[in-house]
């Protein structure tokens, strides 16, 4: 019976999972069906309005060269009549003189002839006949403007879609991952070049699309993220900066596109993201402390939020009205929750092996804080962080004094270092390295050497204002220096 149970169990999930694959699917196909509809209607606008404006293109160039034509015609024609007009004249006139040279042969009288055919001669001389040109000024030739636009019919008749470009290709071995960017590296698509009386449609810029996700296929599961884009990349590579870690793979995916067209994504690569990624066990929080999102925040109770004369150390009444960390009285309800004077929240992911990094910031109004890690077991309800064998921390404080201090197993090693605004962290569990840096300087605040037995938790102390934490990062780079420098360790270590 009980087998048949856990069998029937395996099947429900089986099914479960299934159906839940299923339903994504359907998703997916019904979102590229949608969007195959708007960009069927997109493409065929846009062949329209290029048609538009090839036709609208014809007709320009038509009215230009009959413009021509027309022009040629009228300076040829103008030439023409220009000519008629005075032939005309020429003509009339030169039937005038020859009808005065026939009637002065009639002319019998010597004295009379003579002096006619004198001025016959002189108006010959001037005649506009004779210096008029009997050649046309211009011919009816017109075969300058002959056209042949066989090449461009053709050109017309191979009209067709841009080429699209072809899928990149993601190059994984060339892909870096590090101090919470990644490098993403691709083959260029293939460039469409052809032949010189056409344009070349070369690749103008890459789109990349990423998300996180848990599993390293590219169907996106039910709760994550979806995809987010980078456009116009003129790279074959593109750096993507800022990124928190808190999901085991960045997918990745890469297109091309030319001057109109875009082409299809590369076959997705999912990319591992290996982080330390933890949240606030909010059952062991100490009553007076709030756990929201990644901030812990000290709000005593029997009074209405912070007190706003504890800004004012120099006001002795102010510190009178408000508990020190070493006076407060801490409520001792719930059973996990720490109580008393300590004011400890533990994360919530153990570390039993390997190398993690996180970092803290304090927020304005903090007075006094802790940051370390823990042996989960070691701390009673009412432990401190440093104040035995199973905890270590760093212990930062201005509060009537600024303090920096490494404390492990109840005793303190006072830091000759300004307060940091930003600190990092970072556990070596195998090799038994705690270390704090303040970030801002890249300075070594102080490091712990010793040997881990037990699994540890990170562990946070906070009185009076707040702190904010940043998980899901990587060990960053500049660890090196640090871990491969020489180091002088505390003589807290154990």
């Amino acid at each position: 019976m009980d087998t048949q149970k856990e069998a029937l169990c395996r099947i429900i999930s089986t099914l479960a999972n299934k159906n839940e694959e299923l339903q994504t699917f359907l998703e997916t196909v019904n979102t590229t069906l949608t969007g195959l509809q708007e960009e069927s209607c997109k493409v065929t606008s846009e062949l329209e309005a290029e048609l538009e404006r090839l036709s609208s293109a014809l007709n320009d160039k038509g009215a230009e060269l009959r413009g021509a034509i027309e022009e040629e015609k009228q300076r040829k024609e103008a030439a023409l009549q220009k000519q008629l007009s005075e032939g005309k004249c020429a003509l009339l006139s030169c039937e005038e003189m020859l009808n005065c040279a026939n009637k002065t042969l009639m002319i019998t009288n010597e004295e009379e002839f003579l002096k006619a055919a004198k001025q016959i001669k002189e108006r010959v001389t001037m005649a506009l006949a004779f210096r008029l040109t009997t050649r046309p000024a211009v011919s009816e030739n017109m075969t300058q403007f002959m056209v042949d636009f066989s090449k461009e019919r053709v050109g017309l008749q191979r009209l067709h879609f841009l080429p699209v470009p072809r899928a990149p290709e993601i190059d994984a071995s060339s892909c870096v991952v590090c101090d919470n960017t990644v490098m993403v590296v691709w083959q260029p698509a293939e460039e469409f070049v052809v032949d010189s009386n056409t344009v070349s449609r070369r690749i103008e810029s890459y789109e990349l699309e990423y998300r996180k996700t848990n599993c390293d296929s590219s169907m996106r599961a039910a709760g994550e993220a979806c995809w987010e884009k980078i456009p116009d990349i003129r790279e074959t590579q593109v750096t993507i900066t800022g990124l928190k870690f808190d999901y085991r793979f960045f997918v990745v995916r890469v297109r091309a596109r030319n001057k109109a067209a875009v082409g299809e994504f590369s076959e997705p690569v999912a990319i591992e993201t290996t982080a330390y990624n933890f949240g606030f066990d909010v059952a062991t929080a100490h009553p007076e402390l709030r756990v929201q999102g990644n901030t812990i925040t000290w709000e005593p109770q029997g009074v209405k939020g912070h007190d706003s004369r504890l800004k004012g150390k120099e006001n002795m009444s102010s510190r009178n009205a408000t508990p020190s960390p070493n006076k407060a009285a801490g409520s001792r309800s719930g059973r996990d929750r720490f109580a008393g004077e300590s004011y400890t929240v533990l994360g919530n992911q153990e570390m039993s092996g390997g190398c993690h990094y996180w970092e803290l910031c304090p927020l304005a109004d903090w007075k006094s804080y802790s940051v370390g890690i823990a042996y989960r077991a070691s701390l009673g309800r009412f432990d401190q962080l440093g104040k035995n064998t199973g905890s270590w921390c760093l212990h930062a404080s201005q509060w009537l004094q600024c303090s920096l201090a490494a404390k492990h197993n109840n005793r303190a090693k006072a830091l000759d270092w300004p307060l940091p605004k930003r600190i990092g962290i970072y556990c070596d569990y195998d090799n038994g390295d705690l270390s704090f840096i303040d970030v801002d300087r890249l300075h070594l605040l102080h490091s712990f050497k010793t040997k881990f037995s037990q699994t540890l938790v990170p562990a946070f102390t906070v009185w009076c204002g707040g702190i904010s934490v940043t998980t899901g990062l990587q060990v960053p780079s500049f660890m090196g220096k640090f871990l491969s420098s020489s180091r002088s360790f505390s003589n807290l270590s154990q």
